[in-house]
């Protein structure tokens, strides 16, 4: 085995301290979708070629010994953040928005770039970029 290798894929792991609320705003704002949902404390998406695995916070575990999976606690320190690159970052702002996307404020242009900032219902940063070819 070569590692890594074609035939893996990452999963990005998000706690969430509400699971079906969480659910939504993947599936209803980003549009991401619904592969698989195990026993209400976790669900599976693909987005943008990506999976996202939804959890619920939980104790240890015996192959996590010392790992206590929450939701954040402070919503507005990020501890995690992503980007999605896009076309237009107006255009997709306001496709968002009229999903339920709460921006922390309209694009702003950086010059080389045109971003804004959202984020879902635990806190989890999340920006729209625009690259601006000069």
């Amino acid at each position: 085995m070569t590692f890594p290798s074609e035939d893996m894929a990452l999963t990005q792991m998000i706690v969430t301290a509400d699971l079906e609320k969480a659910t939504d705003f993947y599936t209803e704002v980003l549009g991401a979708e619904l592969y698989r949902e195990y026993g209400g404390t976790s669900v599976v998406l693909r987005f943008l070629g990506n999976w996202i695995l939804l959890v619920t916070g939980g104790p240890p575990t015996e192959d996590k010994p010392q790992y206590t999976f929450a939701a954040p606690q402070q919503p507005t320190t990020v501890t995690r953040a992503w980007t999605i690159r896009v076309p237009d970052c107006h255009q997709a702002f306001d496709e968002l928005s009229a999903r339920g996307a709460k921006f922390v404020t309209a694009p702003k242009d950086w010059g080389p770039e045109i971003r804004a900032f959202f984020t879902d219902p635990d806190g989890n940063l999340i920006e729209i970029s625009q690259s601006v070819r000069g």
